[in-house]
């Protein structure tokens, strides 16, 4: 991102004068509600253009028209998932099919156990819980081999259980593939766990970008000491 900002009615949401996201690496977004972390992650998935500036990707400029090929090289997986009034097999079919492929089941079935979900394949989607649900969309997007993957707080509103599978599953992703991934979370011990670098976003700006343990044991600004503090009102 270079001199990126977006806005809504005049309002600016994102201002983020430069970014660079190393290929492979987890990167954490921490911040407060309102931050604009949600935004600045529609806007690394092509679903907005930025208002001025530019996105580049893979050292190409991006704006209204990006190529279908590279939009399916980022996907996103957002806090509250919409999943289809299909089976949980079907769900996770889907992307696959959509690109005219189709996936043995010996394929789907790996996911769905490597998610837990094995058992409940044959179930309807929307039926699962919360936490099921989640690890459901989660599997729907890596099927699809993504090279970006972007996490809307995908653990958010889960219990210990599944918020530590959902993080070995990541980890265990960008690993296995190296997948680039972005992660929005208002847990901060999360982002310490997962991340590679964290940056912190407030008021729309990214107000420090570092190594993930320097961050939280030496951070370079007075606001990212507080909010690690819980100390910053906002």
């Amino acid at each position: 991102l270079d001199g990126v900002q977006h806005s809504y009615g005049g309002r600016t949401v994102v201002d983020v004068p430069e970014l660079e996201i190393r290929p492979g690496e987890v990167l954490g977004i921490v911040g407060p509600s309102g931050a604009g972390k949600s935004t600045l992650l529609r806007l690394l998935n092509f679903l907005e253009v930025p208002t001025r500036g530019v996105l580049q990707y893979k050292g190409r400029q991006h704006g209204a028209e990006v190529p279908l090929s590279v939009r399916r090289q980022v996907t996103t997986v957002f806090q509250n998932p919409m999943l289809l009034r299909r089976s949980v097999a079907a769900n996770v079919r889907i992307g696959p099919r959509l690109r005219n492929a189709n996936p043995p089941d010996v394929e789907v079935d790996r996911w769905l156990d490597r998610m837990g979900l094995l058992e409940l394949a044959g179930a309807p989607a929307r039926t699962l819980s919360v936490g099921e649900g989640q690890r459901l969309a989660l599997a729907r997007a890596l099927i699809v081999d993504p090279t970006v993957l972007l996490l809307d707080e995908p653990t958010g509103s889960l219990d210990p259980y599944n918020v530590g599978l959902i993080e070995e599953i990541i980890q265990a992703d960008n690993a296995e593939r190296h997948t680039t991934t972005v992660i929005v979370t208002h847990d901060i011990f999360q982002a310490r766990r997962l991340a590679d670098r964290t940056a912190l976003m407030i008021g729309g700006s990214i107000v420090e970008i570092g190594e993930t343990e320097r961050f939280f044991t030496n951070p370079q600004h007075e606001k990212t000491a507080a909010f690690l503090r819980g100390e910053l009102v906002f």
